[in-house]
């Protein structure tokens, strides 16, 4: 099948025209910073949509869709309820599912006949069991108001659990991954045997890693706090939180590599950003090898956790009570591309395996679209 899978975020949108029987991609587009001058997604997606045309229509198109809720746990044919469905929970990722609900409706104004596949982030997490799922909050709110972690970057864990299988030579079930996404988002999942069993991500995209633009892990005694003082209202307070903490708090910047280069040259609230940002996910990575039993793979992908030999080296650091023990030169070495889309880092015998993934959500999604669109 062709597949078409358009996967817009909060700053960029990438697409693909799949051939999911030999993966090969037909088609690619992808448009970065959106939201700057000049940079609309409106009209980022209608030219890649017009693009596609060029290559006839596909037999399907995919749609990531970051929150799904309790309702969405699987792939979900799109029709006008469904997406009124998706529209009432986009409180809960503001930055994500307003995007990608409008180039679901240019995409299906585009391509009538078409089906319009949504696949969800959320739904790989759908198998967390009680004791990870919950908060320790009044039952009655946690009904009412659908309080629960849902966890996120779902497809992208998937990936990695899947790529790591093929690269170990195991089936995924035999497999205790330790899912490191790190980009401008980032979350941390405990995959054992096939299954998520917890997510650093909860309710809402805010919680776990320090991201881009988001603290995660936060005091909740600190937003009382700047409620109560009357400085600032809910909206800043969410403005604050998705948009102006996590690297660009603590360093003024999102971009890692200017803060790697202003970390080198010496600046100190650089060098502290990085610090935090790598201590945050070794904490993660130890939680979830405890909640585990231990680990038999930690792996990493996104821009960052594919990109930064020195990041991931320091989420690496005093890890070899695991047996995670890296190899400085391939890792120094990673080279990721459609024949080798997975590299190894750790040392040779190491316990616990050390593994780069290229991040592929559209490939992903064109296989559960796929999948679901053959067995319908």
């Amino acid at each position: 099948m062709h597949i078409f899978a358009l996967n817009c975020g909060s700053s960029s949108v990438k697409s693909a025209l799949i051939d999911t029987s030999t993966r090969q991609r037909l088609f690619a587009a992808r448009v970065e910073n959106l939201g700057a001058p000049g940079a609309d997604l409106q009209a980022a997606v209608a030219k890649v949509l017009q693009d596609l045309h060029e290559h006839g229509a596909p037999d399907a198109i995919a749609h990531r869709i970051v929150h799904g809720g309790e309702r969405f746990v699987q792939a979900t044919r799109i029709d006008d309820a469904v997406l009124e469905q998706i529209e009432k929970l986009s409180h809960l990722a503001p930055l994500h599912n307003p995007p990608a609900l409008a180039a679901v409706r240019l995409a299906r104004s585009a391509y009538p006949q078409t089906p319009h596949i949504a696949i969800f982030d959320t739904a790989f997490h759908a198998t967390l069991p009680g004791h990870a799922r919950e908060y320790a909050l009044p039952a009655d709110l946690r009904q009412r108001f659908g309080i629960r972690r849902y966890g996120f970057h779902g497809i992208s864990h998937a990936h990695v659990m899947a790529t790591v299988a093929v690269k170990l030579g195991a089936d995924a079930d035999q497999l205790r991954i330790v899912s490191c996404h790190l980009g401008n988002g980032a979350s941390a999942a405990a995959i054992e045997r096939g299954r998520s069993v917890d997510t650093s991500m909860g309710m809402t995209p805010l919680e776990g890693l320090v991201m881009g633009t988001r603290a995660g892990d936060l005091d909740p005694g600190i937003l009382l706090d700047l409620l109560q003082s009357r400085d600032l209202d809910a909206a800043a307070v969410d403005e604050v939180l998705n948009k102006k903490s996590g690297l660009t708090g603590l360093a003024g910047t999102n971009d890692v590599r200017e803060i790697e280069r202003r970390a080198t040259a010496g600046d100190e609230r650089c060098r502290l950003a990085l610090a935090i940002y790598s201590y945050r996910v070794r904490k993660y990575i130890g939680a979830y090898a405890a909640v585990m039993g231990g680990a038999d793979a930690i792996a990493f992908t996104g821009g960052v956790g594919e990109n930064s030999a020195s990041i991931r080296e320091a989420c690496l650091q005093r890890l070899e009570f695991l047996g995670a023990t890296v190899d400085a030169r391939a890792n120094r070495n990673v080279h990721l591309d459609d024949v080798s889309p997975c590299c190894e880092i750790s040392q040779p015998g190491a316990r616990t395996r050390i593994l780069v993934v290229r991040a592929d959500e559209e490939l992903a999604m064109a296989l559960e679209t796929a999948s679901a669109t053959s067995s319908s």
